[in-house]
């Protein structure tokens, strides 16, 4: 199933990509140009599942928040814990199941991109190319002329780590919960670290295509801030209301200064 309905289809767009590119000039024959193409094609693809994910990451935190207060109210019944956890996952189910598809898109693409870089290019799986896809006999694999995408590159690595690390600070400037000082550190230092161990046996294919769409999402979160900027200065700059008894209140003093003068005049 993986390889029927995710592998093969964009396998097919993969490989569609760099014959077009092909056709525009001989210097545009290069598969890092497609995977750049075809990783942005992708984000926009996903937009709708990062728009739903925005949307549901207050009620995210209220699900960490009440799993926590469990964790501490019912941290010596773990039975008890297990049966309040369910209970709290079944009344989110929208936000447990739009988190878990997220998920297994990624862990579909990482395997995806892996046997594209390792095997598929290189000839073992174009018995996989739709009817209508040309065939073709060879295809340039060095990006740029000097980065083999299907082996592994430091310089494309580190790279990669830099856009991590930039990425996390602007998740963070938008963050409206409360990040604690050891989050950040997680995210913001050990993340890239991290992230630099697990991809340096990687092809630099898979590590092109996450840097594409590192900077898409960078270039996203930079638009959501300025937008956000705009919006509070908007608010901060809009005329406030008057309020009611302030519109009221000359009103109310001409009743009391005729009412005064009314009363003088009966006296007198």
């Amino acid at each position: 199933m993986f390889e029927h309905y995710i592998y093969q289809p964009f396998f097919n767009i993969l490989v569609g990509l760099y014959w077009l590119l092909s056709k525009v000039g001989p210097e545009f024959a290069d598969m890092g140009i497609a995977v750049i193409i075809f990783s942005i094609i992708v984000r926009i693809l996903l937009l709708p599942l990062t728009f739903a994910g925005e949307q549901s990451e207050e009620e995210k935190q209220v699900i960490v928040k009440k799993i926590a207060d469990l964790n501490n109210v019912y941290s010596h019944e773990p039975i008890k814990l297990r049966e309040e956890i369910k209970k709290v996952m079944r009344g989110n189910a929208r936000v447990v199941i739009s988190t878990t598809l997220n998920l297994l898109i990624q862990i579909s693409l990482v395997l995806m991109l892996y046997r594209i870089f390792t095997t598929g290019l290189e000839g073992a799986d174009f018995y996989l190319l739709y009817s209508f896809i040309p065939r073709i006999d060879h295809i340039n694999l060095m990006f740029l002329g000097k980065y083999d995408l299907s082996h592994t590159n430091s310089t494309l690595n580190i790279l990669q780590s830099i856009m991590i690390f930039i990425v996390e600070i602007l998740s963070a400037m938008r963050s409206t919960s409360q990040i604690r000082k050891k989050d950040i550190a997680i995210l913001q230092v050990i993340l890239p670290l991290g992230s630099y161990l697990i991809f340096m046996f990687l092809p630099a294919g898979k590590k092109l295509f996450v840097i594409t769409s590192l900077i898409f999402s960078a270039i996203y979160n930079v638009i959501k801030i300025i937008e956000e900027s705009l919006r509070k200065l908007m608010v901060r700059f809009e005329p406030k209301p008057i309020p009611a008894e302030i519109n009221h209140q000359p009103e109310a003093s001409h009743i009391e200064e005729a009412t005064h003068t009314t009363t003088e005049q009966h006296h007198t």
